[in-house]
């Protein structure tokens, strides 16, 4: 019963978190948010003492079960080794005492240095959503532009198209080889990844030692047949000795379903009776070497039935329209990333320095934007973290949704009202790039788009100025000629939130006539 019910758990939270980090409507953030922030790195990062006291309970009661349904890498370790299909393959072997506090200690230093995401690429949230929402994600997103041109072939719009696009090929990397490393190491030794490097794992194993309920052997009724050994994916059953290393039995339940003899239970009791152990290692003594077990066969009907992606990949882009041409005739060249002196962090951030420090480059916001204006950074000492770029879209005034989905408080929940007054940059123009500068042409663009007014398009020349009635005139109130003069984009930098609006829609390619400058620390207007 406690792996029937340790599994429905597991499924559950495991599906449900998977879709929170590649949804991209916010739908599922709007009712799932909070499994996120019961991630024990996400609640002690925002200093969340509600989740951090459930969690320290939890484990005090019944041993590192958060490791067995809440946490979704530890979640995804089962599913991997499971796929292996051969029974009784594992055997016990001692922990890892030197290793496991090493990580521990790299995780903090790195921490209290800064490096939020020198730390994430082992804190177990953060790693399975850079694996989700790099790897995982535009499979979704590519699924979803199938239904949608379906839907559109019937004259519905149930679904709408979303872009697909690489954003980093450092955090695709780095998601990759972390997704290798842990599938290796589940394939073959089951929670090697979560006994031996994930930090939480060895702080939740403190716990577990003094932990109420337990997983206790019985050596009147042990057998000795090591199924319950070879069936452990934590190594942590020593039957010689019949004892539990409960550091790093996660109470699967594994071992309970496969013992025959009822020398397994679930249940309060302080210490291993000795009288026990020393009664089962008499008889074990005493009785004739056991015949050598042949191996089960494999079960050869239990097949997993794997998704295909490549039908959907190749049915996306054939609903993809050709967006590299202006109606068939001009090439559109894609614009170019400007080099900012000071890099642009989300709103809500408060500062760059913040963000560094408590980010742990979980992806979620990233993945989350619905303006495709985050991204992952690629300069080191803010890897993977997400930084504001307008290649793609603008960070839009009414939009909140990166403050409202992070975890770990590094973006701080911001209102819309609140959202509209946080000047995160200010807009700085490039003459050489302008069109209205350089020829006798209108423009403006970045005037129109402005969504606070900060930019104002005025005629060049010495002199000029508005008269009483708004209109332009020469030092001798003689109305001037528009066109022919150059008229400029002016930015008024007190008004300005760094939106971005300006840069995006800049007609100028591959780089903007205006950019946005960040600012090292918010300020409010």
């Amino acid at each position: 019963m406690l792996r029937k019910t340790r599994l429905c758990l597991a499924i559950i939270f495991w599906v449900l978190i998977t879709w929170l980090l590649v949804d991209f409507t916010s739908t599922a953030h709007a009712y799932l948010g909070w499994m996120a922030k019961i991630q024990f790195i996400p609640a002690l990062l925002s200093v969340n003492v509600g989740v951090l006291i459930f969690l320290v309970a939890l484990t005090l009661l019944f041993g590192r079960i958060y490791c067995s349904f809440i946490c979704p890498l530890g979640v995804m370790q089962d599913v991997i080794a499971w796929f292996r299909r051969k029974k009784n393959k594992y055997s016990y072997s001692p922990a890892h005492e030197l290793m496991r506090p090493i990580f521990v200690l790299l995780a903090g230093v790195a921490l209290a240095a800064g490096f939020g995401w020198l730390a994430g690429l082992i804190f177990p949230y953060s790693a399975y959503g850079r694996i989700v929402g790099t790897l995982v994600a535009p499979l979704y997103k590519l699924a979803n532009n199938v239904l949608a041109g379906i839907a559109e072939h019937y004259e519905s719009y149930a679904f709408y198209e979303v872009d697909v696009w690489l954003k980093s090929v450092g955090a695709l990397v780095i998601a990759l080889a972390t997704w290798c490393i842990i599938a290796v190491l589940a394939w073959r030794g089951g929670r090697t990844w979560c006994n031996t490097v994930c930090p939480v794992g060895t702080v939740l194993g403190m716990l577990s030692r003094h932990a109420r309920l337990k997983v206790v052997i019985d050596a009147n009724e042990c057998r000795n047949c090591r199924k319950c050994e070879r069936n452990c994916k934590a190594a942590c059953i020593d039957l010689e000795n019949h004892e539990i290393d409960y550091s790093r039995c996660v109470v699967c339940g594994d071992c309970l379903e496969e013992c025959k003899f009822g020398a397994l239970a679930f249940g309060y009791k302080p210490m291993i009776d000795k009288e026990n152990i020393i009664y089962a290692q008499r008889k074990k003594e005493q009785a004739a070497p056991p015949k050598k077990e042949t191996a089960e066969p494999i079960d050869e009907g239990r097949r997993a039935v794997l998704t295909s992606t490549a039908l959907l990949a190749g049915a996306a882009l054939a609903q993809a329209q050709d967006k590299t041409t202006d109606g068939g005739y001009a090439i559109i060249e894609d614009k170019k990333k400007p080099e900012r002196a000071h890099r642009i962090v989300p709103p809500g951030a408060l500062s760059a320095a913040n963000l560094r420090e408590h980010c742990t480059a979980c992806q979620l916001c990233i993945d989350s934007c619905p303006n495709d204006v985050l991204r992952p950074s690629n300069k080191l000492n803010n890897f993977m973290q997400p930084e504001v770029s307008f290649e793609r879209g603008y960070c839009r005034p009414e939009c909140n949704r990166c403050s409202q989905v992070c975890p770990t408080g590094a973006i701080k929940p911001v209102t819309i009202e609140e959202r509209t007054a946080i000047q995160v940059g200010h807009a700085v123009w490039v003459r050489e790039n302008c069109i209205p500068a350089n020829e006798f042409k209108t423009c403006g663009n970045c005037a129109r788009h402005c969504p606070t007014g900060a930019i104002q398009m005025v005629p060049e020349g010495e002199g000029l100025h508005r008269n009483e009635r708004g209109r332009w005139v020469d030092r001798d109130n003689r109305p001037i000629d528009m066109n022919a003069v150059h008229v400029i984009p002016v930015v008024n930098e007190e008004k300005c939130i760094g939106c971005g609006a300006c840069e995006n829609l800049c007609p100028v390619r591959p780089y903007s006539a205006i950019y946005v400058e960040g600012h090292d620390k918010h300020r409010e207007i």
